[in-house]
């Protein structure tokens, strides 16, 4: 095995990978924390307070694939501190905004495109750097943004209550600049590549399989959209179910929590497990679980049972987003790890996206969650159905056919 894989050099990096994932990400819940006092500064709607965190994710899910490309030609530091450096000015510009529109511009165009980077194009580069503990690896750096869900909303809410929500903004974006735009430098370093693919010198061979590289693809993008789709229904909406079934916002909120907490959990112990049996076994398993969860909401929503069912799907979906930047390092190229991976991020945030709003959509027209439950347990399916064609196909290399 090649001296740069699993070494001190590679977890040293996955530990600079993490910190940089945990502050990086901040933009991702500071803007769900300061919705309520935007809102009444401004004075709009809740539907559009709501528009800054719809651009957001916009430019989260466009950033990952546009970024991953960089990172496949430029390695990850020059792109991790540019992107961070828009991350930090976004947040900054976002706290002098004297408008709605302005707030939400700076939101989608500098903090979700600035934030992409800490996701998807940081996975697919400390993907590089390991073999035999890849997809611990992998899990380890994905667990970075629920860490940031975990340490920034109440790290943030004394400084709301003392300064405001203008003053917190940016004071986060002068802390990202100072943060993470030095600490990218720090991965500076790439592997060495030889001959004009750019493949990485050493890298493991490639698993195989009988889908060619643009039907891998394919499927793992309507299975990203398929899971988040489903994931949608409880992360988005667990705070309104509760409301709706008498239990209040606060229980909600600890529902989501839990949920947080059991995806940190999931997803280290994906990671452990893709190790040894790989990644498309291993989601299987997540959506599998993911599915058996969304349906134990419907029966179950006595208090106490909520609780345990938030956590049990949070322990089951956590890991399943990592475990496709396991597979495209496994079964595709190592060159185009970046872009790829970029690709089904992006299918799974505008998943999360339009599942969220699906669900809305769906309680709108029944007055009720059931059906918006039962509509994530149907985009569930679509996400088993492609993983299972996925592991059929794979194990045997792909027959080129004959010439004529």
């Amino acid at each position: 095995m090649p001296d740069h894989l699993d070494s001190r050099t590679s977890w040293t990096r996955l530990a600079i990978s993490v910190l940089i994932a945990t502050v990086g990400n901040v933009g991702m819940w500071a803007v769900v924390v300061v919705l309520p006092a935007v809102q009444a500064e401004f004075q709009v709607e809740r539907a559009d307070a709501s528009i800054p965190y719809t651009l957001t994710m916009v430019g989260f899910a466009v950033g990952n694939l546009l970024m991953g490309r960089y990172v496949d030609r430029f390695g990850i530091a020059l792109p991790l501190a540019a992107a961070n450096l828009a991350n930090g000015v976004g947040f900054i510009v976002a706290g002098l905004s004297g408008n709605i529109w302005l707030f939400a511009l700076a939101q989608g165009l500098l903090i979700g495109l600035g934030t992409a980077v800490n996701f998807g194009p940081l996975l697919a580069d400390i993907s590089h750097w390991f073999w035999k503990r890849r997809g611990l690896a992998v899990a380890a750096a994905a667990s970075g943004n629920y860490l940031a869900g975990a340490i920034w909303p109440p790290l943030m809410q004394p400084f709301l209550d003392g300064w405001g929500w203008r003053w917190t903004y940016i004071a986060i974006g002068l802390f990202v600049i100072v943060t993470v735009v030095p600490l990218s430098f720090l991965l500076r370093r790439r592997l060495p590549t030889h001959g004009l693919s750019g493949v990485v010198a050493g890298s493991p061979p490639l698993k195989p399989t009988a889908l060619s590289p643009g039907m891998l693809q394919a499927l793992l993008v309507v299975a990203g959209f398929g899971c988040c789709m489903a994931m949608a229904m409880p992360q988005v909406h667990i705070v309104a179910y509760c409301v709706d079934l008498g239990y209040g916002v606060a229980r909600g909120a600890e529902m989501l929590s839990i949920m947080l907490a059991g995806g940190i959990v999931s997803r280290l112990a994906s990671g452990w497990l893709a190790d040894r049996i790989g990644g498309i076994p291993t989601l299987l398993i997540g959506s599998v679980g993911q599915g058996l969860s969304l349906l134990f909401y419907i029966p179950f929503d006595g208090l106490a049972s909520l609780y345990v069912v938030s956590l049990v799907f949070g322990l089951a979906q956590g890991g399943i987003v990592p475990c496709y930047a396991i597979i495209v390092r496994e079964y595709l190229p190592a060159a185009e790890a970046g872009r790829r991976t970029g690709l089904v991020i992006m299918a799974t945030i505008i998943g999360m996206a339009v599942g969220g709003w699906m669900s809305g959509w769906i309680y709108d027209q029944t007055g009720s969650y059931q059906a918006a439950f039962l509509n994530g347990i149907a985009w569930n399916l679509v996400n088993i159905a492609a993983v299972a064609l996925v592991l059929l196909r794979t194990g045997r290399p792909r027959v080129a056919p004959a010439a004529a």
